[in-house]
């Protein structure tokens, strides 16, 4: 079962946040999260987050084994750009674009084995034995 995780709209360009997704693609959430942990790039902290947040929907909402969970997909698109423009010599105005990312997560593993409950026992069959 693939459980997934998105961050929209993140202020960081798609280009470098890509550069970051590219480094844990197609490994485990564990060593992920090591490896984001060591890279000194702005958008390890984002990533990592998202992946975090993958693996919580996965154990909580899911029902998955923690220990088991893998990354099968992330992605880093293109969000909306803020247009703004710079002031220049001679009156000129210079145009740029502030661009933003959407992150995807989807991470797989095992099911956890349900644990069955336990018997209830009733006060009356115990006053009786």
């Amino acid at each position: 079962m693939s459980v997934q995780a998105v961050a929209k709209g993140v202020r960081m360009s798609p280009r470098k946040t890509g550069v970051v997704a590219a480094l844990v693609r197609n490994r485990t959430v564990e060593d992920a999260l090591v490896i984001l942990e060591n890279t000194p790039r702005r958008a390890s902290d984002v990533v990592a987050r998202v992946i975090k947040s993958a693996k919580a929907n996965a154990e909580h909402n899911h029902n998955l084994k923690p220990g088991t969970l893998k990354i099968t997909e992330i992605t880093v698109t293109p969000g909306p750009r803020l247009k703004r423009y710079r002031p220049a010599a001679r009156g000129r105005a210079l145009p740029y674009q502030k661009k933003s990312s959407h992150i995807k997560v989807v991470v797989d593993g095992e099911k956890r084995v349900a644990k069955k409950p336990a018997a209830k026992s009733t006060k009356k069959s115990e006053e009786k034995a």
